[in-house]
């Protein structure tokens, strides 16, 4: 179950980045980050509300570690989805999603120091080979030409979202209910927290992008409908499985990344560019032999 969930976000989430590419040349940072979420809570909550139509079951008992991780989920991957958008305005949309792909590296590293996944000495080659990946399509003329900032909101991004996915994973498993059960709850608080927090933001310092967002009502709603699909296969997959291993896998984005930029964008990915994005999935593969 958690391939096919994590093969559904994968595929959502390549076309959420695309939309996302789009806005952001007429909406500012925090603007593009809202449109993720604003109209994904409603869908989330029938989803929810599908499930238990289907499958009853009991409902659950929140605890205070549950509203650590949710708070501390929501607010990564806010940060991190913001970090994405700088990233689209410093390079094409390939390449920004690409750089954003070193999640599956960070949440391997770090699901290995604090969250007691092992992994082997083909795991570790697989980080390394992700790595230079990295630091070949931050660069635009070789690796004299690199450019620092690009790497270090590319490593940014990556973390944020690797805090995030982990975040989730143990907010879902705080919970004793059905796996997919568990994985909607967790991605209804989260989405509602997240709403909450950048509409009442922008409410009082940036109402016109709220406006700005109304305009753009149709791309809104595809970010967040495209969002949510992506956060139902991530936060289940994840209930199921260990973040790096969802992560690894869900690198097959990348691909789905590159056709969406070429077909839809038609913005060109240059051979580097091209190969470091293999790289990486070559990478996420060896990690996710482990």
């Amino acid at each position: 179950m958690w391939i096919y969930f994590t093969l559904l976000a994968a595929f959502s989430q390549s076309w959420r980045n695309a939309f996302q590419s789009k806005l952001s040349q007429d909406v500012d940072v925090v603007g593009v980050t809202l449109a993720r979420f604003l109209w994904a809570g409603p869908m989330a909550a029938c989803y929810l509300a599908a499930l238990y139509y289907f499958i009853p079951a009991d409902l659950p008992q929140f605890s205070m570690w549950l509203v650590f991780f949710v708070t501390g989920a929501a607010c990564m991957q806010i940060i991190a989805t913001a970090l994405m958008v700088k990233l689209f305005k410093l390079n094409n949309f390939a390449v920004g999603a690409g750089l954003a792909k070193s999640e599956a590296l960070v949440a391997a590293i770090l699901g290995a120091l604090f969250f007691g996944t092992s992994l082997s000495l083909l795991g570790w080659g697989g980080v390394l080979i992700g790595t230079i990946a990295i630091l070949l399509m931050s660069s635009r003329q070789g690796l004299k030409g690199l450019s620092l900032q690009t790497l270090l909101l590319g490593l940014a991004c990556g973390s944020c979202f690797a805090l995030t996915s982990l975040w989730v994973r143990e907010a879902s498993l705080t919970l004793d209910l059905p796996t997919t059960h568990r994985a909607a709850w967790v991605l209804l608080l989260v989405i509602a927290l997240q709403t909450l927090m950048l509409v009442s933001y922008l409410a009082v310092k940036r109402p016109a992008t709220l406006k700005k967002l109304q305009q753009h009502g149709r791309l809104t709603f595809l970010i967040s409908l495209t969002s949510c699909i992506g956060s139902i296969g991530w936060f289940s997959a994840m209930a199921y499985q260990s973040v790096p291993y969802v992560k690894t896998l869900g690198q097959v984005e990348i691909f789905f990344t590159m056709l969406v930029s070429i077909m839809w964008l038609k913005q060109p990915v240059k051979i580097k560019d091209g190969f470091g994005l293999v790289l990486i999935a070559i990478a996420a593969i060896m990690v996710m032999w482990t």
